[in-house]
């Protein structure tokens, strides 16, 4: 059965808010952060690659198309289901559970200050003059600046205008995987055509 891609956003966006309580209920501990950096890095990608295959897959199995509509055909789903995701999230996040809020935003500083620490450990290992030791610990006490905590105190990494830069980003996922769709399957068309002209 072949679902209009409106629904298959919604259906889309179902999933990604249960995807997102499961790992909110089950995961909210220590490595909350980590734990939804991959799940939004690994485990959205192929559900919105799958469901954008699908919508396209189900309406081409029965009426062959041409670019735009299968453009359109993975794109609309994975917009809507990742636009009303991003909103509920951000408000979730910003107005009904502010200390998780708080926590992701804790653990995003914890995350970067051990990259930093990292980052100097292993540079002055391999480091043998002096001087580029002594430049090397000149820019990591100036790195450490940003986590006092007079400036981590007002960090925040959940405002609206983070979002809106996240789902900018996300938005290019979806244009290029749309792209790579629409290509594919307006390919196929042409193929198809040109097999039952021979």
């Amino acid at each position: 059965m072949t679902k209009s891609p409106v629904t298959l956003g919604i259906l889309l966006f179902a999933a990604t808010m249960l995807i997102f309580f499961v790992v909110y209920f089950f995961f909210s501990g220590i490595n909350y952060f980590d734990i939804s950096l991959k799940v939004n890095a690994f485990v959205l990608p192929v559900f919105y690659a799958l469901a954008a295959f699908w919508s396209v897959k189900s309406r081409w199995n029965k009426h062959r198309m041409g670019f735009r509509e299968a453009f359109k055909r993975a794109f609309v789903p994975m917009f809507v289901g990742g636009f009303l995701s991003v909103v509920s999230i951000f408000v979730f996040l910003n107005y009904i559970d502010t200390d998780a809020k708080k926590l992701l935003n804790y653990q995003y500083v914890t995350r970067q200050k051990s990259e930093l620490d990292k980052e100097y450990h292993s540079a002055k290992k391999i480091l043998k003059h002096q001087k580029d030791i002594d430049e090397l610990e000149e820019k990591y006490k100036e790195s450490l600046k940003r986590f006092s905590p007079e400036i981590i105190k007002g960090k925040d990494m959940l405002t609206a205008s983070h979002f809106s830069g996240y789902f900018a980003a996300i938005l290019i996922f979806y244009v290029v995987l749309s792209l790579f769709f629409g290509a594919f399957f307006r390919t196929k068309k042409v193929y198809t055509e040109n097999t039952h002209q021979e």
